[in-house]
């Protein structure tokens, strides 16, 4: 079972976009991104253990040994094209740790629902933003369980990235306000500012076409 759909990158694309799937949630959360994105940028969706066809794996339960699996995925592909990455909650997680330690660094972070500076005031769990609820019985309560074990083993080091960032948040989103992503501004290269759509934490779900438009004029300033 491989880590990344489809298997191998499109040999004519300019860009490698890798999109990293929110706790519980597998590949296919990003089913219709290929059609929305232009043909010079190839669309690589992580598929972690312990979910839909690989649900027979375990998965894991703590951040770092995940990041370091998933930085030889990316270290084993990488044949010069640019990357970007982008991650939406648990994702979003995901994907900043792996941008701080990959190698060369990539063209571009983008996040969405997520932001290191942590939950809105009044939380009383940080770090459970990230998930929604833990279901009873089924294929995907073992995915979830374990999902929440990493981001509730987040501690946040305040680690400088090295490449610009983008942040996309729901203007609703009471996890993670939009005020919340400014913070992202001490970190990077180089912040914009947060973007805002409709939605509460899994705006993505219904604003895919905007979100897409907006990161690929992203993708093309810096690569």
């Amino acid at each position: 079972m491989g880590w990344l759909h489809p298997s191998d990158p499109d040999p004519d694309a300019r860009v490698l976009l890798y999109l990293f799937h929110h706790s519980g949630a597998g590949a296919t959360m990003y089913g219709g991104w290929p059609e929305l994105l232009p043909s010079d940028i190839a669309c690589r969706r992580v598929q972690l253990p312990g979910r839909q066809e690989r649900h027979a794996e375990q998965p894991y339960t703590e951040l770092d040994p995940l990041v370091t699996e998933l930085g030889r995925v990316l270290a084993a592909e990488h044949d010069g094209r640019p990357r970007v990455l982008f991650g939406h909650s648990m994702g979003a997680l995901l994907a900043y740790r792996l941008a701080l330690s990959a190698r060369p660094v990539p063209a571009l972070l983008a996040v969405a629902g997520w932001a290191p500076a942590g939950l809105s005031p009044g939380d009383a769990q940080p770090g459970t933003a990230a998930l929604p609820p833990i279901p009873q019985g089924g294929l995907i309560a073992p995915a979830m369980t374990a999902d929440t074990t990493v981001v509730l083993g987040y501690r946040d080091d305040h680690a400088k990235l090295a490449c610009p960032v983008v942040a996309y948040a729901g203007r609703d989103d009471q996890l993670f306000t939009p005020a919340a992503h400014r913070d992202w501004g001490s970190r990077a290269a180089s912040f914009p500012g947060v973007t805002t759509f409709p939605g509460d934490h899994f705006f993505l779900a219904g604003q895919a076409p905007a979100v897409v438009a907006d990161l690929v004029r992203r993708i093309r300033e810096v690569t």
